[in-house]
């Protein structure tokens, strides 16, 4: 994933305060046991030393009610100079943590952000489209739109003559620039970070869109056999498909990013293993992609004083050992690199691996 939206974090020299919490309002005494998870928190954060302006802006902005769908959590990162990053996820964790220290620790929510994934769902006929945005989590959409609209009421008849052609001629016209707002709506959220679009309704429509889609950069795109923008339109069929898109979409990510670092590593071709090489090539700048075991890396700890040249922002080098994975998403944040999550099983035992720009032959290697 790309997680451009943290380096901002990095600008700020710290220290941090990390909060992830359940606000999930789904149980009687939902409100209660909130109050109770936030109190538990302030103290901890206290206990640590942050300063109480600090607990009190995160306190304060824990209180405020999430209107979305339980399950629902928040991760939030703060510094004597305000909030940071406040974001929702949906997901329980039923261990949460608050946590004052050099860096943030947002490697948790970086987890579950991997595997979910901004799409766009729109359903065509030939009077234009419903164009709608979703997150992979979440089971309503964010933003709905049409596009399109424009009608010609004579339908396409058999005929003969000039003046059938002509006719024939601009149904077709007002059909292709119906099919062309829908495309132009769909390529404006691609570039606002939606990754997959999903296209579903009138089978002619639907391949029309997306040979209008052809050059887009930046996301997939996917056919989808149910769905109608009909009120009757088959829409547990059309929810089923679009889950299962999903998952093969996810499922296809994944493999192809462990694919492309067991090819490496089997030719020993731009990348790199171990925490500490990665590290390393993250000095160099030649991370594209670093690869974490989350479970695995928040176990250890290392000196940033050991990688000279290494840059965590504003952060600088902290005198004393700092997490392993908090190092790592630091770095990929301040170098510009991706992050993805992965399992022993594609790490090969190891804690962290990374993609690189370019190779860095060994010294003396011809």
């Amino acid at each position: 994933m790309r997680i451009d939206r943290l380096s901002r974090l990095y600008d700020d020299p710290g220290p941090f305060a990390s909060v992830l919490v359940d606000v999930s309002r789904d149980s009687e005494d939902a409100g209660h046991q909130l109050d109770l998870r936030i109190r538990a928190l302030r103290e901890q954060l206290l206990e640590e030393g942050a300063p109480t302006a600090v607990v009190e802006d995160l306190g304060n902005r824990l209180d405020e009610v999430v209107h979305q769908p339980a399950p629902v959590s928040r991760q939030l990162v703060a510094t004597e100079r305000g909030v940071l990053l406040d974001e929702v996820v949906h997901a329980r964790f039923d261990d949460q943590y608050a946590r004052w220290d050099a860096l943030p620790d947002v490697t948790r929510w970086i987890a579950l952000e991997d595997g979910t994934v901004p799409f766009v769902l729109a359903v065509v006929d030939h009077e234009g489209g419903d164009v709608a945005t979703y997150r992979s989590d979440v089971p309503g959409p964010e933003l709905q739109e049409s596009a399109g609209g424009e009608t010609f009421h004579e339908s396409k008849a058999r005929g003969t003559g000039l003046s059938h052609i002509r006719m024939q001629n601009v149904v077709e016209n007002v059909w292709k620039r119906n099919a062309q707002e829908v495309a132009d709506l769909v390529t404006s959220h691609v570039s606002r970070g939606h990754r997959l679009v999903l296209l579903a309704g009138d089978p002619k429509s639907r391949s029309q869109v997306h040979s209008m889609l052809a050059d887009l950069q930046g996301a997939e795109v996917m056919e989808l056999e149910s769905g109608s923008r009909a009120e009757d339109g088959g829409e547990e069929a059309l929810l089923a498909a679009v889950r299962e898109a999903v998952h093969t979409y996810v499922v296809a990510q994944r493999l192809d990013v462990a694919h492309v670092l067991q090819d490496r590593l089997g030719r020993d071709d731009a990348v790199a293993t171990g925490t500490a090489d990665v590290l390393d090539a993250m000095v160099r700048g030649q991370v594209e992609t670093v690869l974490i075991d989350p479970d695995r890396l928040a176990d250890s700890t290392l000196t940033v004083q050991d990688h000279p040249g290494l840059s965590l922002g504003a952060v600088g080098a902290p005198d004393a050992s700092v997490r392993a994975d908090l190092a790592l998403v630091a770095a990929a944040a301040v170098t510009g690199a991706d992050v993805a999550v992965a399992g022993s099983g594609v790490l090969r035992g190891s804690p962290a691996a990374a993609l690189l720009r370019w190779d860095q032959p060994s010294p003396g290697s011809s």
